[in-house]
């Protein structure tokens, strides 16, 4: 998986404007691994994305979940989505792999 540019500050001057976009992630109580690639740039919504196990580069996230729900606000489009259980089964061939939404123009809640 790839890994360019370390992970974006929250603190940072981003706006909606600038990250528009929301994906969501949601797990299904089965450990599982997800990477998610934008054309655009993409940010963790958590103020530890390490905490949560989760690597975010410019244009990439991955990481892993098991219950709970993940998001990220990106620009651009959605470019790549991959998604695999802990048996190594991916998505769509497992029922239990995470469900992901997309959201494009999204404003801040």
């Amino acid at each position: 998986m790839a890994r360019d540019d370390p992970v974006r500050s929250q603190t940072e001057t981003t706006t909606d404007d600038e990250l528009p976009n929301l994906v969501t992630i949601v797990g299904r109580g089965v450990p599982s691994t997800f990477e998610i690639a934008v054309d655009g740039e993409i940010e963790m919504l958590v103020d530890d994305p390490l905490r949560e196990a989760t690597v975010v580069s410019k244009h990439v996230a991955e990481g892993t979940i098991d219950v709970g729900v993940q998001q990220f606000r990106f620009s651009g489009r959605m470019a790549n989505v991959t998604l695999v259980d802990w048996n190594g089964v991916s998505a769509p061939d497992s029922p239990s792999t995470p469900t992901v939404h997309v959201d494009y123009d999204v404003p801040d809640r």
